[in-house]
């Protein structure tokens, strides 16, 4: 029997953990990672991905995937407890340590202000971004249809994010800071890694590598991993 109640008091203290500053020192990231997680088998699996990135150039360094049994049910809210499990487990192959991290999902842009990006930036202690494609909580006023175009994501009088039309034509994305990082930089950040795709460098490359797209086999091909 899963304890949701439980579930949901560990997520109001995790939450009252969560930093929504910038670190003490400016951050100049040498890495910037983007993170996927899905499942597979009929939910059965677990499976984490993880794109290590060079920036300012964007170009693929490092990729580790990880399949873990699924620990327990989908239950909506509480996600995270669902995929951190592998997170941590594809986190610690790693041989690059990320700077910055981007999770396909939600900071605090959630009901109680833990989304994926915020657990595991808590269980890391590195700044991380929700970067999701959809809203899970929250209100804004309507988007402009041109690229860029962002409008601040509110509950009540709390700004959890921003929704960013990142491509012409493309639904917006939700951007909200996971831990150890401002409102502001959680924009600026996923702004300065897109390059012409909905989706930022980090993640896209995340998706690619968990789903084997045609980027990635080129990449392995001229890399001369396959």
């Amino acid at each position: 029997m899963i304890d949701t109640g439980a579930m949901r008091e560990e997520q109001l203290i995790k939450a009252q953990h969560i930093v929504l500053e910038d670190p003490a020192s400016p951050l100049c990231p040498v890495y910037i990672a983007g993170a996927d997680i899905g499942f597979e088998q009929g939910g059965e699996i677990t499976r984490a991905a993880v794109a290590v990135l060079r920036y300012p150039s964007l170009e693929l360094v490092e990729y580790q995937i990880a399949r873990i049994p699924t620990q327990i049910p989908y239950i909506p809210g509480f996600l995270s407890f669902r995929e951190c499990p592998a997170l941590i487990e594809v986190w610690q192959r790693l041989q690059h340590r990320p700077d910055l991290l981007m999770v396909d999902g939600q900071g605090i842009a959630h009901p109680r202000r833990l989304g994926v990006a915020s657990h595991f930036g808590l269980m890391i202690d590195v700044p991380t971004i929700g970067v999701a494609k959809s809203r899970l909580c929250g209100h804004f006023l309507p988007l402009a249809e041109a690229a860029g175009s962002t409008q601040a994501l509110w509950d009540k009088d709390e700004q959890l994010g921003w929704v960013w039309r990142s491509k012409l034509r493309c639904n917006p994305l939700f951007i909200s800071p996971g831990n150890g990082i401002s409102l502001a930089s959680s924009l600026y950040w996923v702004e300065q890694c897109t390059r012409g795709y909905r989706l930022p460098e980090p993640t896209r490359w995340a998706d690619a590598v968990a789903s084997n797209r045609p980027a990635f086999q080129r990449w392995q091909r001229l890399s001369g991993m396959v």
